[in-house]
């Protein structure tokens, strides 16, 4: 077996940012992980390295965002759509060819840090709504299996709650470590991991518990909008290179 040191150093930065935001803000920031491991690999290849770190990230997560943050009421309607989205992103995924899987993900990531940077950061307190709660949970599955970026559609059902920001983002590390159990054996089967790969992930575990302790300390002196204009910016520029690869093997 042999690693590529490119691979490795993309992979372990990749890993290590989004544990760091996942315990700085209790995730939301998985997107940027296919897009930017697929400039060293397949995308589906990426997406079934990450799938096993994720659930590692999630249980260290839940360390810090004990269950005093977790806001059960928003939970109990936002699951079963999350878990119904799921099984539709796996069927889209294992249906179409890997060029069209490349587009539909780095599309998905263009649209997701289009509506962010759109949206301003304003937000507007409005009260909990069962049947938006449903379709924020099934968007939110379908494009966390569909390109490991499943914020958004939580963000944009949680944030106008005005929870505090510890239940915040208590509430969407359960949501998500939730998500990444479902959707692990689905993405192991899609991106049938090799030696090298398992390789690989375990080179990267150390970045798990080192990122989101670094996030959790830093969490109420970091500037949130700042951190994320940064890596959204990071976002645009490997999804548009995702995109362009997509395109050329489609042709």
């Amino acid at each position: 077996m042999s690693i590529d040191p490119a691979a490795l150093a993309v992979a372990a930065t990749g890993v290590l940012l989004i544990s760091f935001m996942k315990g700085a803000f209790g995730g939301g920031f998985a997107i940027i992980g296919i897009p930017l491991l697929a400039l060293v690999m397949d995308p589906l290849t990426a997406g079934a390295l990450l799938a096993p770190l994720f659930l590692a990230m999630d249980f260290v997560a839940l360390y810090y965002w004990r269950p005093s943050t977790w806001s059960r009421p928003d939970l109990s309607l936002l699951v079963p759509g999350l878990i119904a989205g799921i099984v539709i992103g796996y069927l889209v995924l294992s249906a179409i060819d890997r060029p069209l899987v490349s587009i539909i993900i780095a599309v998905v990531t263009l649209g997701f840090a289009a509506l962010w940077l759109a949206g301003g950061g304003c937000v507007v307190e409005r009260p909990r709504s069962p049947v938006k709660a449903v379709f924020a949970g099934l968007g939110s599955g379908v494009t966390t299996m569909v390109a490991h970026s499943g914020g958004p559609p939580l963000a944009m059902y949680l944030l106008p709650l005005g929870l505090s920001k510890a239940v915040y983002a208590g509430t969407t590390s359960l949501f998500f470590t939730i998500g990444n159990l479902v959707k692990a054996g689905p993405w192991l089967l899609l991106g049938s991991p090799t030696a090298d790969t398992w390789t690989l992930m375990a080179l990267c575990l150390p970045a798990v518990p080192i990122g989101i302790w670094s996030g959790w300390q830093l969490h109420q002196r970091l500037d949130q909008q700042q951190m994320y204009r940064a890596c959204y910016a990071l976002l645009v520029v490997t999804a548009l290179k995702l995109l362009w690869d997509g395109v050329a093997g489609w042709r």
